[in-house]
């Protein structure tokens, strides 16, 4: 059964044209950068090391083949979770943890803003 404000809150068509922050900043490239679990490995590794690391270094110390591990580290840096840098044929990876702290709490704030109930909430909807 509906809830008693259920025709007050905004279909799915209407939600779709809303325009919110939350679309700008959920971006697919990191949530897929995020979601594979060698990619959050190698993240966590980079992380915890807090200075830049080359491909070399990364795939010794976390056991995994170097060409495997240059794939993710790029995929890492395109969706900005990395920052790259190369020195002759060296590329160098660092990850900027203050950062990505930022993003996300931007992330979670977008999505408290709408799911908080700006305009919503028990006795029905203002929007």
């Amino acid at each position: 059964m509906a809830s008693p404000f259920h025709n007050k809150l905004p279909s799915p068509k209407q939600a779709v044209r809303r325009r919110a922050r939350l679309d700008r900043l959920l971006d697919p490239d990191l949530l897929k950068a995020l979601a594979e679990p060698t990619r959050a490995r190698l993240l966590s590794c980079l992380l915890k090391c807090g200075r830049p690391c080359s491909v070399s270094e990364v795939a010794e110390c976390c056991s995994i083949d170097f060409s495997m591990v240059a794939r993710h580290l790029a995929t890492m840096a395109r969706a900005r979770l990395l920052t790259a840098s190369k020195e002759g044929r060296t590329v160098w990876y660092t990850a900027n943890g203050p950062a990505l702290a930022d993003q996300f709490r931007e992330l979670a704030d977008a999505i408290d803003e709408l799911s908080g109930g700006t305009c919503c909430n028990e006795s029905g909807c203002a929007c």
